[in-house]
């Protein structure tokens, strides 16, 4: 007979999501992982079998939540391009954008290598892309190409901001989307 689980599922990953943060997924032995969640290294290899396993279940932990901002930010941005603009701002709050320019890059290289992160990484862009593309254009042969092409704007406005911190992460990165915006035509 097992025994009941002092910690849900969802609790444990939520605490290993930040402990990964913290230490980088080479970084995280069940030693460590045990540390920051508040059990024993055993249980831990109980649940989870494998370290590379319970690193896995950890980023899949956190694709699952980014896609409830999505499907959120989705739900609620008006169908313009400023509701675009407004749908990337709500995916990258403020207060961790040094984080995910500078530690979360060793979160992305684990997703980048793992073939089921990967997958779900693209499907998360496609479904991006689509929902992008819809506050940007009323024309269906041209969705998808721009919604992509904001995206890929998106994410090169946080690495530049990265780099030069002229302005706040979103007064940056809001610049660079309507200057596309405007660019691109899309108005």
């Amino acid at each position: 007979m097992t025994r009941p689980k002092l910690m849900s599922d969802e609790l444990v990953l939520d605490k290993l999501l930040k402990t990964l943060s913290e230490t980088g997924p080479d970084g995280l032995t069940f030693a460590r992982a045990a540390a920051g969640v508040g059990l024993s290294a055993a249980t831990l290899v109980q649940r989870y079998g494998s370290r590379e396993t319970m690193v896995e279940a950890t980023l899949l932990h956190a694709w699952d939540r980014l896609d409830q901002a999505t499907r959120a930010a989705d739900a609620e941005a008006p169908l313009t391009p400023a509701g675009a603009i407004d749908f990337l701002l709500r995916l990258m709050p403020e207060e961790t954008a040094e984080h995910n320019t500078t530690d979360g890059l060793l979160l992305l290289r684990e997703d980048i290598r793992n073939p089921t992160l990967r997958a779900r990484g693209a499907a998360w862009g496609h479904y991006l892309a689509s929902a992008l593309g819809r506050r940007l254009t009323a024309n269906p042969d041209h969705m998808e190409r721009l919604g992509w092409q904001m995206a890929g704007v998106w994410q090169g406005a946080l690495i530049w901001w990265a780099f030069t911190r002229t302005a706040s992460p979103a007064t940056a990165i809001r610049t660079a989307l309507e200057d596309w915006c405007e660019t691109a035509g899309v108005r």
